[in-house]
């Protein structure tokens, strides 16, 4: 399966791009809500293109949603396996848009959502280059079993996460923060007291924050926020 379509937002400097911020949407979710948390980001990366393709499979039951892949089993190996059969899609639009643009992984930070999360810690992790940054929001890490056999690349992951998700609970950001922590990745974590399965002010400045770092080795301006790492 191939990514054709999404949501996208050009450059606010007007000129070709400099970075790609790519946005991995959620279960039952699409790039044009993904997208939305690009005008929060895009001041403090005037030179970045946001990119938040639609997973390639529809979600059944949602009209306008897509999945990377059918949360049907969550076991273990259902997740890990569910993630891989997805990773080539993501893969193939990452070097398509990078080549495209004249950038590499250098200039790429993955930030997921839920199953997006997944997907980017996935991908993330995996890829022969490193990337500039991950960041994940109220998700999980899958396939960490074979992760320790594996060649592996270390970009710096920021997780965020709200204390009263109920759809996928706070225990899979210390999870996940662990098992990063074990394989040598440079991780913070910041979880939001209160906080459903959702981002909030306090997660859009850090996530903003944290990529900015990454991809041009400055600090966005009027930071509030601390990354507990």
């Amino acid at each position: 399966m191939k990514i054709v379509n999404g949501s996208s937002l050009q450059p606010l400097s007007g000129g070709a791009p400099k970075q790609i911020v790519m946005l991995l949407h959620g279960y039952g979710s699409n790039g044009a809500d993904m997208i939305s948390l690009a005008p929060h980001w895009r001041q403090a990366l005037p030179d970045a293109l946001f990119l938040a393709p639609n997973a390639p499979q529809r979600c059944g039951g949602v009209a306008s949603g897509f999945q990377w892949w059918e949360l049907a089993v969550f076991t273990p190996q259902a997740l890990a396996a569910g993630a891989a059969a997805a990773a080539p899609a993501i893969d193939d639009f990452i070097a398509r848009k990078l080549e495209q643009y004249g950038l590499t992984e250098a200039d790429l930070a993955l930030v997921g959502f839920s199953q997006g999360t997944m997907m980017a810690l996935h991908v993330g992790l995996r890829r022969e280059r490193q990337l500039a940054a991950i960041v994940g929001y109220s998700g999980a890490i899958t396939g960490t079993a074979e992760l320790s056999h594996q060649a592996i690349t270390t970009p710096p992951v920021l997780l965020v996460h709200g204390s009263a998700d109920p759809i996928v609970p706070v225990s899979a950001l210390h999870a996940a923060e662990a098992e990063l922590r074990r394989l040598g990745v440079d991780v913070a974590t910041h979880v939001s007291p209160g906080l459903a399965h959702s981002v909030d002010p306090d997660g859009l400045r850090l996530g903003r924050d944290f990529v900015v770092k990454a991809l041009t080795g400055s600090s966005a301006a009027a930071t509030d926020a601390t990354i507990d790492s």
